[in-house]
């Protein structure tokens, strides 16, 4: 196919606003798959996707379309993933691609999500068609949705299309846009073999398989090539395209959207976002845009049942084949034994990666609570990178602690402003922008430490704007901020389990929480035991579980009083000498309670 016949788009939207189901109906009504072939959700191929309705994994297809104007043209979709994590992914998937649909829900408008994915698409120079999803619904508002897409977006409306994709309506409009408005790749230079890999996934057959974007030149089987970032060189063993299955082709030319296989055994060996060239014809510089994905969330991972160690640890290197943004490495703990410290990409991608340990490996798994990187500067002037609070060094050789921070896009209903303002003041955020969209709903900008939204700040969002809230966020820089290690002491000994990184002034509600929760799992001992939440060496917070007492007396029928007080006191010694001596055994469920239930 020539190269002014190949479109190449994607379709960026908020979740939930008819990303998947749009290409569904692309795919039928190119007549890429039979009726027989026909399922919903067909790009989602993991059970998780298709139970939560979100895309984890970028699915690219080709597509024939013989357009109005009677030529028959190659259409390249590559479908994104829509979570902020994977914002990496899809920032490659976009420089592979010359145009993008841009889908809005009828019914709910532009929403934080849709703000950032048109940043995206700005910043990779793509031409946008809005597209109004969802136009059968009762609810939808057409004429609203224009003037946001207009206020908003600065998008022309009468370059919107209205459509359904559940219902079919104005797809062909939208493939007919596709062709008329995108522009065909830009012709090459020169003939030097240049591909771009946007997404890569391993078969247990054939190894790893790359997704690529040919930029240049062209690639084949037998063709020597060169891993730019790693400087490896392989040989290509297998070319072809995506229809949505796996179709082999001769060869893949410049403007080519499709996937290549070389003699690579495990993921990490391709980096997304790296450039494919020729081992002996090579290009002198890589294509622009390439970074390493650096994990932002950490959390330890341990086995309920301490046997099954070596099963887990088999269970996350075939994780780590399919998803080379998941790194792990062995820890152990005095209280959870032998387990693993694990980083991912942000709080859905750490969700995910649990819950396919569960399913597809059978795995029960216990998770600490979840932490980010913080860079501390010490006296002597050394500059390290903590990732677990165990590893932070003395208070005393300290000089200050940076956190990591993220920008924030929140937009709300005009009548939920204040309290999304006291969530931000409160997770100790600051508030930069304040920009009214229409009459009913505003933006708010905040700059906000990335350890403050990782547990509770979406849900908390979701029920104070019953729902009609919504966040987007860029990873920022790194600030300084007054930050402690807590630990937690169950009689006297510290529980590692527990550490955490906190701000001074959150440090005391989080010791009170944490200790109280404690003193309900630990089972009583045979003499008082105290959970104390220290920083440094200052107590900040305490509880006392009492002591279990047996009647020493029971037996004493009558007599002298002074039997009876000579055993009590001699119990009172042997508690005594057994708080001096004993030790706390806490229950792997006490554990398991207490990081489930989160703080």
């Amino acid at each position: 196919m020539s190269i002014e016949l190949t479109r190449n788009f994607s379709i960026i939207a908020h979740i939930d606003h008819g990303k998947t189901t749009l290409s569904d109906r692309l795919l039928e009504t190119t007549q890429t798959i039979t009726q027989r072939q026909k399922q919903d959700q067909l790009l989602d191929s993991m059970d998780l996707e298709r139970e939560r309705g979100i895309t984890i994994k970028s699915h690219p297809v080709t597509m024939k379309y013989p357009a109005e104007d009677g030529k028959i043209y190659q259409l390249n979709l590559l479908d994104t993933p829509g979570h902020v994590d994977f914002s990496y992914e899809v920032s490659r998937s976009l420089a592979a691609c010359e145009g993008a649909l841009l889908l809005v829900d009828a019914a709910q408008g532009v929403e934080a999500q849709t703000v950032a994915n048109m940043h995206l698409a700005h910043e990779a120079n793509l031409y946008v068609i809005p597209v109004i999803n969802k136009i059968d619904l009762p609810n939808a508002d057409v004429d609203a949705v224009k003037k946001q897409l207009e206020d908003i977006l600065a998008i022309p409306a009468e370059e919107a299309i209205e459509a359904s994709a559940k219902m079919g309506i104005g797809v062909r409009d939208i493939l007919e846009a596709v062709v008329a408005r995108v522009p065909a790749p830009a012709p090459p230079e020169d003939d030097i073999l240049r591909a771009s890999v946007f997404d890569s996934l391993f078969d247990a057959y054939r190894g790893v398989v790359s997704y690529v974007r040919v930029m240049s030149g062209e690639v084949k089987r037998g063709t020597g090539i060169r891993m730019m970032a790693t400087g490896k060189t392989y040989e290509v063993k297998e070319v072809g395209v995506f229809t949505p299955k796996q179709e082999a082709r001769e060869t893949l030319q410049a403007g080519d959207v499709g996937y290549l296989i070389a003699n690579m055994k495990s993921s990490t060996e391709v980096k997304i976002g790296d450039t494919i060239t020729e081992s002996r014809n090579s290009a002198s510089t890589p294509l622009p845009g390439f970074k390493e994905i650096q994990p932002m969330v950490f959390s330890g991972i341990y086995p309920v049942s301490t046997d099954d160690f070596e099963q887990l640890k088999l269970a996350m290197g075939k994780l780590q084949i399919n998803d080379a943004a998941f790194s792990y490495q062995a820890e152990s703990s005095m209280a959870l034994g032998f387990g693993f410290r694990c980083g991912f990409l942000g709080l859905l991608h750490m969700e995910i990666v649990q819950e396919r340990l569960r399913r597809e490996f059978n795995m029960d798994v216990i998770s600490t609570y979840p932490g980010v990187i913080y860079k501390v500067k010490k006296t002597d002037g050394e500059e390290i990178e903590v990732d677990n609070p165990t590893f932070l060094p003395e208070p005393q050789l300290i000089e200050e602690i940076l956190e990591p921070t993220v920008k924030a896009y929140i937009m709300t209903p005009n009548e939920y402003i204040g309290d999304m303002m006291k969530l931000v003041a409160e997770k100790r955020g600051e508030l930069l922008n304040t920009e009214t969209l229409d009459a009913t709903r505003v933006l708010l900008t905040a700059i906000l430490p990335l350890n403050e939204i990782l547990v509770d700040f979406n849900d908390r969002l979701k029920s104070m704007t019953r729902g009609y809230g919504s966040m987007d966020y860029e990873h920022g820089d790194y600030k300084a901020g007054k930050l402690v290690k807590m630990d937690i002491l169950i009689a006297g000994e510290p529980v590692d389990a527990f550490s955490v990184i906190v701000h001074r002034d959150k440090a005391e509600y989080r010791g009170r929480s944490l200790a109280a929760k404690l003193k309900d799992v630990i089972p009583q001992q045979l003499f008082t035991v105290a959970i104390q939440a220290t920083i440094g060496g200052k107590i900040i917070a305490r509880e006392s579980i009492t002591a279990m007492r047996k009647n020493v007396t029971a037996k004493c029928y009558g007599g002298d009083i002074s039997r009876k007080r000579k055993l009590l006191e001699k119990q009172k010694e042997g508690k005594k000498k057994m708080k001096a001596i004993g030790r706390v055994n806490i229950p792997q469920d006490a554990f398991i309670k207490v990081l489930k239930s989160g703080d």
